[in-house]
């Protein structure tokens, strides 16, 4: 995978209410041609946590080529949930210790998503601070702040 092209993702969702009317966005950017891509949508009910896994979602689905990708997110939760947690979700069937019982994780479908697209790039997460002046992360925002206002009633 050392030939592969570079491209970065940069990522957001949002959410008016947890939940609610929810947008997501993401630029694809390939550093060696300086192309870029912007992509969003929402849905009527949803989480912040949804929008922000299919920000990465519709990103990397997106690609038409094998990548090395880097994906610039302000979701810790996605990061995490992809660098760490989903290897042991796997191998315990889609669940997570609660207590002292297994509970199935949240977002399983999505997660599922993520998982195959994951295993097809090379893809490795920055996280950034959201609402910190991050040019591409404020992007994002806007453009997933403005999908989910196309659903508020």
């Amino acid at each position: 995978m050392t030939d592969l092209p570079n491209i970065t993702i940069f990522t957001d969702g949002a959410c008016s209410g947890n939940p609610g009317p929810g947008g997501w966005a993401c630029i694809l950017r390939h550093p060696a041609t300086g192309t870029e891509k912007e992509l969003s949508g929402g849905a009527a009910e949803t989480t912040n946590n949804q929008m922000e896994l299919q920000a990465v979602i519709s990103g990397l689905a997106a690609l038409k080529k094998i990548a090395k990708v880097q994906v610039v997110t302000d979701s810790t939760y996605v990061a995490k949930g992809s660098q760490e947690w989903l290897r042991n979700w796997k191998r315990n069937d889609w669940k997570r210790k609660d207590g002292k019982k297994w509970v199935p994780i949240k977002n399983q479908e999505l997660w599922q998503e993520l998982d195959k697209l994951l295993q097809k790039h090379d893809v490795y997460f920055t996280v950034v601070k959201g609402h910190s002046g991050h040019p591409e992360n404020e992007r994002c925002d806007e453009l997933a702040v403005a999908e989910s206002e196309k659903y508020k009633r």
